[in-house]
């Protein structure tokens, strides 16, 4: 099977495009085509796909990028079986030659929801697009097939559609103890998933010896107060690290932070930071977003605090540091439970399977995934 997999918004090494759904294709022994903007984000392709370089949608900037992807997905249609777009916009007027073929939204997000959390849109804005959004996700159903990444996602629309969850490799070889040095944020950096209350959590960390490891890119409001935070010497800031190696410093940490912010589209949206941070033997300090909850509390694997506290945030983080014995339980009872409800390799099959049957081909040919020694990344420089 021929899948062309395509993407404006985000970075080419997302942890659900490549390292989960590409890896899995790859793994079954299928081609893949990736239109991604490589070079935007200073990204090496893997040597197993074929490579499409297109410029980046940031901000309000966005026109360019989709003519190119357009111009890119009309070009490789005609090869391919499945075309896979994990970003609304490229459905807005997709050329006849994509159209034609078996097109497949990645559905990442409660799109409408979400308008409220992008800041480079005019507030008077987004209440006027939520109409079109959901015009075009009803269009979008009719036309074409849809995969969820939520199940929560089931509500917005008409008919059903297949959930392929956002899981996590659960390595098999338990993770290292917790640490009573570091507390990690692994993911985009933004306002709205609580960079500022990190920063402002990390000033009486800092004071007790305990480091804030963060790990991701950056929205363009946040990243001068990480910069200043860095120079102040009270956190560590990565920038964008993939995916497995982001984890691989995680491990060890003694909490792993999720602060999202209550907004509508994070009610229904499983954190997948929380699920890898159990996966890595990692204690979870969450925000008490539904979700989020309803996988910490019952597994007995964190602590949940209230929204936009960075004063209880580092309490958490304190007594997490002081009780070596509570946070070597909640990591083990993470990780346990990561493995046994959130493994990714169980719901590859299904993604996998889904594609082929929608492209009417028969299963290929599953090979094993070559390791990818990179070395470890340094913070981001000071500037």
């Amino acid at each position: 099977m021929r899948v062309c997999v395509c993407t404006v918004v985000h970075h080419p090494e997302d942890a659900r495009i490549l390292h989960r759904q590409i890896r899995a294709l790859l793994d079954a022994g299928h081609e893949v085509t990736y239109i991604a903007p490589f070079r935007a984000c200073n990204v090496t392709p893997w040597r197993e796909i074929s490579p499409v370089d297109i410029p980046r949608a940031t901000g309000r900037r966005r026109f360019r990028a989709l003519r190119a992807a357009h111009r890119a997905l009309a070009e490789h249609a005609a090869y391919a079986d499945v075309i896979l777009l994990h970003d609304p916009e490229l459905l807005v007027s997709l050329p006849r030659e994509v159209a034609r073929r078996t097109v497949v939204w990645d559905v990442h997000e409660d799109t409408a929801a979400a308008l409220s959390a992008k800041g480079w849109l005019p507030g008077p804005a987004r209440p006027l697009l939520r109409p079109a959004v959901h015009r075009l996700e009803r269009r979008t159903e009719r036309r074409h097939r849809l995969l969820l990444a939520e199940e929560g996602y089931r509500e917005r629309f008409g008919r059903e559609h297949p959930v392929v969850p956002n899981t996590t490799y659960v390595p098999d070889r338990r993770p290292q103890e917790p640490d009573g040095r570091r507390a990690v944020y692994v993911g985009q950096l933004s306002r709205a998933r609580g960079a500022l209350d990190m920063i402002e959590m990390a000033r009486p960390l800092a004071a007790e010896g305990v480091l804030v490891e963060l790990i991701g890119a950056a929205d363009v409001d946040v990243r001068d107060a990480l910069r200043a935070a860095q120079r102040e010497g009270i956190l560590r800031w990565y920038g964008f690290v993939p995916n497995d190696r982001a984890l691989r410093i995680a491990e060890g940490a003694m909490a792993g932070l999720a602060l999202l912010h209550d907004e509508p589209n994070y009610r229904h949206s499983m954190p997948t930071k929380v699920v890898e941070y159990m996966a890595r033997g990692v204690p979870v300090i969450t925000t008490p977003n539904p979700p989020a909850v309803d996988i910490v509390e019952p597994a007995d694997c964190g602590l949940v605090v209230p929204f936009g506290d960075p004063e209880s945030a580092a309490k958490a983080v304190l007594r997490l540091r002081d009780d070596p014995e509570l946070r070597a339980a909640m990591g083990e009872r993470g990780y346990r439970t990561a493995r046994e409800r959130f493994h990714w390799p169980v719901h590859a099959a299904r993604f996998v399977a889904q594609l082929e049957a929608w492209a009417g081909r028969s299963p290929g040919r599953v090979r094993e995934p070559e390791p990818d020694p990179d070395p470890e990344p340094e913070p981001v420089p000071e500037f």
